[in-house]
């Protein structure tokens, strides 16, 4: 699957977000399809028309960033909650006196790790809607984000290829990261709460209907069905997609910023280029449906 040259249907993407304007927030789109820098808002005090409006973009760009947002860990929680029902993760650590804030602390002695693309928690019956990741200190330089577009990726595969992908489903399991940090009796224990699940290589957003390709190299093992050889060779070639620039967006990460990104539609890489400099961030997660 080699492609030269422009991919028209990212132009087609580009102008159907396009026809979307706002009134209440300004947007910067950070690429074609996917990331939007939002600006006039305070989301520690947000009236309804205006989380509408980011609600809705949201939804188009996929991820959206928020800059200079000085707000309090009840705050940050609350916005979180205006979108669900918020999740506790059962291997991250989570900040002092709330279960529900992820805190990723890295420095000299706590390596990012997190520097592979992924869908957070895939291994979930139901994994995330989204996360809201706040910047509580940054490194002078290094540490950005970088997210892929899943949907676009799905649109840039040939039809003999989604042909086949149609009705595909593949297991995901933790046990292939965290599980690799448990003793037997305790990683026994974590897999009867944690199951192996299975979920279709393609999935179908709940709410926009769009396509979006749903497996990823850190949690998905292998797909149902299918000769391993052969699942392995498609799987790999599904995971590379993440890797195309013309899908990707990337965000330099300033102290008080935040991204809220919708796992349902993308995957997301870390880059851990930053050490031995302090990076530390905290993440609320809402927990979303089925896929299907």
């Amino acid at each position: 699957m080699l492609h030269y040259g422009p991919r028209p249907f990212l132009h087609e993407m580009r102008e159907e977000l396009e026809r979307a304007p706002c009134k209440r927030i300004t947007l910067r789109p950070l690429s074609p399809t996917i990331g939007a820098e939002i600006g006039g808002v305070d989301l520690g005090d947000l009236d309804g028309e205006t989380f509408a409006e980011i609600e809705r973009a949201h939804l188009d760009y996929k991820v959206i960033f928020f800059r200079d947002q000085d707000i309090t860990t009840e705050q940050h929680l609350a916005f979180a909650r205006r979108f669900g029902e918020l999740e506790e993760h059962p291997f991250l650590p989570s900040k002092e006196g709330y279960t529900k804030i992820i805190r990723f602390a890295k420095d000299e002695d706590v390596k990012g790790v997190e520097n592979v693309w992924h869908s957070d928690v895939s291994w979930r019956e139901q994994p995330s809607l989204g996360s809201v990741l706040r910047a509580h200190e940054v490194p002078s330089v290094g540490g950005d984000t970088l997210f892929s577009d899943m949907v676009a990726a799905y649109q840039g595969l040939d039809d003999e290829l989604k042909a086949k992908l149609e009705g595909l489903r593949a297991v995901h399991d933790f046990t292939r990261t965290f599980g690799l940090l448990l003793d037997p009796e305790a990683l026994a224990e974590k897999q009867k709460e944690f199951p192996a699940i299975e979920h279709p290589v393609v999935r179908t957003h709940p709410v926009t209907g769009k396509k979006a390709i749903y497996v990823n190299a850190v949690f998905t093992s292998h797909i149902v069905g299918m000769e391993r050889e052969e699942g392995d060779r498609l799987l790999l070639l599904l995971y590379s997609q993440a890797a195309v620039p013309e899908y990707q967006c990337r965000f330099r990460w300033q102290k008080n910023s935040i991204a809220f990104w919708d796992n349902r539609s993308l995957q997301h890489y870390a880059a851990s280029d930053y050490w031995p400099q302090q990076r530390v961030m905290e993440r609320v997660t809402i927990i979303g449906a089925r896929p299907a």
